[in-house]
């Protein structure tokens, strides 16, 4: 954690970028994606996987079959939806003992409305930027827009956040802030993070 927030880095793909960025960064949470349609989709196991930072496996409208073979291969604690999963879904695979991080797209205030209904369904939140797809879309939105979330969810707060947003995320408060989801503005390939880029964010981001 830095400063109290958690740290996830979503998309890794490669054995020798995983054992970098877990090495010489403060990561609490590494992303995987089963999504196909991703640039940044895991076809197969690397042959290195995170040891200290938990592991999550990202979907989109996955059959519960199908995520619970990728739980086992991969040694997943975490589920991250992005699709049109339902509380019931979500609350599905708590019982089996994961932990489920729910991502809602957002412009406006009005889109935060569906969290209401997965209040009692999921462990996080993750708020990213609307666009047509499902994420990894590099850009963000306006955060101010969050002030309007009271729901009881913590949050990860996700959507275009690069290297040189250290000090709008330090001015950024919430009380439900519970950390922050970082992808494509650290990655030098779909799937391939700059491991020293991070590593400089995130030493500053604790100053």
């Amino acid at each position: 954690m830095i400063n109290g927030k958690i740290i996830k880095v979503c998309g890794m793909s490669e054995a020798a970028n995983i054992e970098a960025v877990e090495r010489i960064a403060d990561v609490d949470l590494m992303g995987f994606i089963f999504y196909p349609r991703s640039p940044r989709h895991v076809r197969g196991l690397p042959e290195y996987m995170p040891r200290r930072a938990r592991r999550v496996g990202v979907f989109v409208d996955e059959e519960l079959s199908a995520v619970r073979e990728w739980v086992a291969r991969f040694g997943l604690e975490y589920a991250q939806l992005h699709g049109d999963e339902s509380p019931e879904y979500c609350r599905a695979l708590r019982r089996e003992g994961l932990k489920v991080i729910k991502a809602f797209s957002i412009a406006t205030s009005y889109d935060l409305s569906p969290t209401q209904a997965y209040a009692s369904a999921c462990d996080l939140f993750l708020f990213d930027t609307k666009c047509d797809g499902h994420g990894g879309s590099g850009r963000s939105f306006d955060w101010d827009v969050l002030h309007a979330y009271a729901g009881p969810v913590p949050f990860l707060l996700s959507g275009g956040i690069g290297p040189h947003d250290t000090d709008a995320l330090k001015t950024f408060a919430h009380p439900r802030l519970a950390g922050y989801d970082l992808n494509s503005r650290f990655e030098t390939a779909p799937g391939v993070k700059d491991a020293a880029s991070l590593r400089a964010f995130l030493d500053e981001l604790k100053q």
